[in-house]
């Protein structure tokens, strides 16, 4: 890492006073109600560029510039207000810079959806909609609701708002919110936009859920998380291979990345949105959902390990009560390796491979951070290495080590372990039995869903065709 020399301070201090001076409004305190850069737009105070010739007032420039277009893009701008619609005024453009006395309003963002089967690519989406304003609102659709436009949810509707409520970019939820977005529930809790993916939700009757907000320049797009949906993560339940751990070749997982979810009436083509595509781990991915906290003198260091597939209800009730063991916790999810997970789970667990886990769990507003490829026995080096003050795990059943012996001697010896009860008995495996009893009525709703976005996308093409023709015909 590198440090700042004071000689490029004091160059940037002389030669970008203006644009310093516009940086530092830019990103003040969010406490004081002034805009401020955070998750993809964070703003690099200094960057040092190693073998060039341009000074370091060009440089520091040149970064307060692209990080103040890139705030400007995601929202973080004087925004103009509505006051009809009954929203605060806040300031307007041309207000001077924030002050306590003049603040500018906070930008409010509403995300909404079913949220059922909660995996790492709803979290991205919050993600990177929180990362476009200020406060995010999610409002989540009831049981009835999905059942009639889409059919039935694996989860209540109390499990999937205790699970939005979990994800740490999520400031607020709202119960039952309407299945077709409008300007209406914008209004009502004063929400600047909406943001949804690049994909296309739609009603029972085939109509864009987003059309109201769309039209009347409401709505902005994030990109859709590859290699996971829902679609996906049911079928590696039924088909019950292990294919999807390595990502291997696997004639069992070919036939369903191709097949499931595809209509029994013969429609061609296949749905981007509701298919099935490799998830890929990058190192910036890891980034982005990570925390980058060290843990702080008074903290109390808690460790949890094992496998947290299909991170569910039953896993953040676990950690919420770890959370409230300590007045400052800071936990440590151990994760273990997929190999691992398969020695003492058997069947084709891991549903969800290591990669995957890991975003997952570092998405959790109680997990500060994830050891990934954690060892299976609490050992007094990893105690140590991690100055674990207190080691917990529910009252599952604890699996012996492959010799036999307690993973959990050494915690136990130091009189550090602690068994939670979350009052939750909701597991993975249970998950698995409402996929697997209600088998054809999940086939069905794919089927269902995809041949809607088939029909959709192929009018979205004849429509395009035919404004190319018409402006063919124009220039003749």
């Amino acid at each position: 890492m590198c440090v700042v020399a004071s000689p490029m301070k004091e160059a940037l201090a002389h030669r970008t006073a203006a644009a310093g001076a516009a940086a530092a409004a830019a990103a003040a305190d969010t406490q004081t109600g002034c805009p401020a850069l955070k998750g993809d737009s964070q703003l690099t105070p200094f960057i040092i560029l190693t073998g060039g010739s341009r000074s370091a007032a060009t440089v520091a420039l040149q970064v307060i510039t692209h990080q103040t277009e890139k705030m400007i893009k995601n929202g973080h701008h004087h925004h103009q207000v509505n006051t009809a619609a009954g929203k605060d005024a806040g300031s307007t453009p041309g207000t001077a810079a924030c002050s306590p006395e003049k603040r500018r309003r906070r930008i409010r963002v509403w995300c909404d959806g079913c949220y059922d089967m909660v995996h790492y690519g709803h979290s991205n989406q919050l993600r990177q909609a929180k990362a476009m304003g200020d406060y995010l609102i999610v409002g989540v659709h009831t049981d009835s609701e999905i059942a009639k436009h889409k059919g039935p949810p694996v989860f209540t509707q109390a499990e999937r708002y205790k699970m939005v409520r979990a994800i740490k970019w999520v400031d607020e939820v709202v119960e039952g919110a309407p299945y077709v977005t409008t300007l209406q529930t914008l209004d009502k809790y004063n929400c600047d936009f909406c943001v949804h993916g690049d994909d296309i939700t739609l009603t029972v009757d085939g109509k864009d859920t987003y059309e109201e907000v769309k039209k009347s320049g409401r709505y902005r797009e994030c990109k859709r998380t590859q290699g996971v949906s829902t679609t996906d993560l049911v079928g590696r339940m039924l088909l019950m291979t292990k294919a999807h751990h390595s990502n291997i070749d696997s004639s069992d997982y070919q036939q369903h990345t191709d097949n499931f979810g595809k209509g029994s009436h013969g429609q061609k083509g296949h749905s981007p949105w509701t298919g099935v595509s490799q998830f890929l781990q990058t190192s910036q991915k890891i980034i982005q959902f990570a925390s980058g906290q060290e843990p702080q003198p008074g903290d109390t260091i808690i460790y949890v390990a094992g496998a947290f597939d299909l991170f569910h209800i039953g896993h953040v009730d676990f950690l919420e009560a770890v959370h409230k063991l300590a007045e400052k916790p800071y936990i440590i999810v151990g994760l273990h390796f997929d190999q691992e997970v398969n020695r003492y789970k058997g069947k084709n667990y891991p549903i969800m491979n290591v990669h995957e886990r890991t975003l997952s769990v570092l998405a959790c507003r109680y997990v500060s951070e994830v050891v990934i490829g954690a060892p299976f026995a609490v050992t007094k080096d990893l105690l140590d290495h991690f100055k674990v003050d207190l080691v917990c795990h529910g009252k599952t059943e604890i699996y012996p080590d492959k010799d036999g012996s307690d993973p959990y001697a050494e915690p136990r010896r130091e009189g550090i372990l602690r068994t939670v009860d979350s009052v939750n008995s909701l597991t993975t495996d249970a998950i698995v039995q409402r996929i697997i009893k209600n088998r054809l009525l999940f086939e069905a709703r794919n089927q269902k869903k995809e041949a809607n976005e088939i029909a959709v996308i192929q009018a979205m093409k004849r429509q395009e065709e035919e404004k190319t023709k018409e402006r063919a015909q124009a220039v003749l």
